[in-house]
């Protein structure tokens, strides 16, 4: 991907470009073309590429563009005032409320644009590595773990559990998210404390 020459690209275009991709994923989920995401936005395919180095750079940005938004309103619900239990309810219920919201957006970067391109796999990777470093920091910082590889082993473990049993849910919407969630929470504020006891004995 050309970044100079994306960076010398109009903000305002690209913006919306983005729009209207975002509109024909939502709309027509996984399978959106990039024909038709070109024709939303009044271009030709080979000018939306042209904005963003090539299919790759435009599925990097579309990943870029959503995980920094998730990841974002998940840290302040985590980190918000209030009980343990209700910052784990909360960060895990705003996730799958989330996603179930943009269901189709979703499954278009988890699924689909992240099998087709590495460069967008390894971007979503990053956002959910980070996510578990914050997670392990937080409890090390909270006084609930002070083994550092531990934390960190605890971090990504929650990170990567609340997204399978998400995965899980959006095919089994029939389960109420409460369910899920209280499930989760329940899990992680019974589980994690046993697990601790252990180490210190």
């Amino acid at each position: 991907m050309n970044e100079t020459r994306t960076h010398q690209r109009d903000p305002d275009r690209r913006r919306a470009l983005l729009e209207a991709a975002d509109a024909v994923i939502l709309r027509e989920g996984p399978g959106a073309s990039m024909a038709e995401i070109a024709a939303e936005a009044g271009v030709s395919k080979p000018i939306l590429y042209r904005h963003f180095g090539d299919k790759s750079g435009l599925y990097q940005t579309l990943a870029e563009r959503h995980t920094r938004k998730l990841a974002k309103v998940i840290r302040e619900r985590f980190q918000a005032e209030g009980s343990i239990r209700g910052r784990v309810y909360g960060s895990i219920d705003t996730y799958l409320a989330t996603i179930s919201a943009n269901l189709n957006l979703y499954r278009f970067l988890m699924h689909r644009a992240s099998a087709e391109d590495t460069a967008t796999h390894s971007a979503m990777g990053t956002m959910i590595h980070g996510l578990g470093k914050e997670i392990a920091a937080l409890m090390i910082d909270e006084g609930r773990l002070h083994d550092e590889a531990r934390g960190q082993v605890w971090g990504h473990a929650i990170v990567g559990m609340v997204q399978n049993a998400g995965d899980w849910w959006l095919d089994n919407q029939d389960v109420p998210r409460e369910t899920v969630v209280e499930s989760l929470t329940d899990l992680l504020l019974s589980g994690l404390p046993a697990a601790a006891g252990a180490v210190s004995t």
